[in-house]
């Protein structure tokens, strides 16, 4: 559609790449999980049609220039924004009594797409470890946020059944809960409640829930991939751990699990680092990039 508004109306065209369909491919598990050609050769066409391309982090730049096959390529970073009016800390104690968690129950929390890119089946197998190691504390749920578990078995997501069937084999049945969707009005409520949010993908261009949870204050534990790379300060805002390793990312839930001292340290550093994405600073860069897209554009009729 902007190609064809472009042969109208001399105005440059600004894109803004999300979750390459090359990238996902490079991680996917089956070949029903790979993006269609349909979808690959229209990125790349609107890559080149575009004046300008924002990428999200660092690492999606470079794919960026690496697909266009041009270093020179007019590519600027700009991450997406959060709310930090909607997305802040607030006392966990009603946080925890809005959604129904026990105020002294430690609590893990998962939001996101069921599918296999996410790795919830890591994550599952993680807090098996735990339980292996007899490091699972006593009271302890985790909360996955989407899909719809209540659906009739056969009507179900092919991930989410595969994901409820894993629980109940791991013998996790009492520790796991599968919420569902929920309202983007709530989420706020989950991330000050839980004690640690995690996010096992398998790839990420950027990692919204991250960011969200960072900035009410709860640490992350994040595979170290793609966007998650970047935005997650290892040790400093929650921790970075390879991406399908169930036993590593156990070591790293058990450490802030059992240290209530270094997950308030994470959370109030994960804060501090939220707010350096807050949408007036990023709003900027976009007004900022759009002036210079059109200060430097030069219609393709009158180039010719």
């Amino acid at each position: 559609v902007a190609r064809q508004l472009q042969q109208h109306w001399p105005v440059p065209v600004v894109h803004m790449a999300h979750t390459l369909g090359v990238m996902k491919n490079r991680v996917a598990l089956s070949a029903a999980e790979q993006e269609p050609q349909l979808r690959l050769d229209t990125e790349q066409r609107l890559l080149r049609w575009a004046n300008h391309t924002v990428a999200a982090t660092i690492a999606e730049e470079m794919q960026l220039r690496w697909l266009l096959h041009n270093d020179n390529a007019t590519v600027r970073v700009i991450p997406p924004g959060v709310d930090t009016q909607r997305f802040r800390p607030t006392d966990r104690a009603a946080a925890r009594a809005a959604i129904g968690v026990d105020a002294d129950a430690n609590m893990l929390l998962f939001v996101g797409r069921i599918e296999p890119l996410k790795g919830a089946d890591t994550l599952l197998q993680a807090v098996q470890l735990l339980r292996a190691r007899g490091e699972l504390p006593a009271r302890l749920s985790l909360s996955i946020i989407g899909g719809d578990p209540d659906q009739p078995r056969e009507a179900r997501l092919a991930e989410l059944q595969r994901l409820m069937e894993l629980r109940d084999e791991l013998g996790l049945g009492e520790v796991v809960t599968f919420l569902g969707k929920r309202a983007q009005e709530t989420l706020p409520d989950y991330y000050v409640a839980a004690d640690v949010v995690v996010m096992p993908s398998l790839y990420e261009s950027f990692g919204m829930v991250a960011l969200e949870a960072m900035a009410c204050g709860t640490p992350v534990v994040a595979s170290q991939v793609g966007g998650l790379a970047y935005l997650v300060r290892d040790g400093e805002t929650g921790y970075l751990v390879p991406d399908r390793d169930p036993a590593e990312l156990a070591d790293r839930l058990s450490r802030l699990l059992s240290n209530p001292q270094l997950r308030a340290q994470m959370g109030a550093q994960a804060v501090r680092h939220a707010r350096t994405y807050a949408w007036p600073d990023i709003t900027r860069k976009i007004i900022g990039l759009y002036a210079d897209a059109v200060r430097g554009f030069v219609a393709p009729a009158a180039a010719e």
